[in-house]
């Protein structure tokens, strides 16, 4: 994975616009492992091959970035990217990273299910 370089991400987040998609969009503040540190307040989303269709989509913020998608219904969001998985072409696939390098929140969008 790569760190996010906003214009590339927003040209390829207008070419899956208008379109059917499947979505991939997770959330942890370390529901995993709040065993390891009760400290930390667990909680987690998780929504794996919803089909959406967005008609608008931006990135914005200076790092870690914000994505959202207007869909016809309401919005996806997504706070706190960092990363990009540069080897895929097809799928776009996002990631956000604390400063340990664990993962904190993923979008990924694609034409085909995950």
């Amino acid at each position: 994975m790569q760190p996010i370089q906003p214009q590339e991400i927003q040209t390829r987040i207008n070419s899956l616009a208008d379109q059917d998609l499947y979505v991939h969009l997770e959330l942890t503040t370390g529901a995993y492992a709040s065993h390891l540190d009760n400290s930390r307040h667990p909680a987690s989303a998780f929504i794996s091959n919803a089909v959406i269709q967005y008609t608008n989509g931006s990135i914005s913020g200076a790092g870690p970035y914000r994505v959202g998608l207007k869909t016809t219904q309401g919005w996806i969001y997504a706070e706190g990217l960092t990363h990009v998985d540069e080897n895929e072409h097809e799928r776009l696939i996002l990631a956000g990273h604390d400063n340990q390098g664990k993962l904190v929140v993923a979008l990924q969008l694609s034409r085909e299910s995950f």
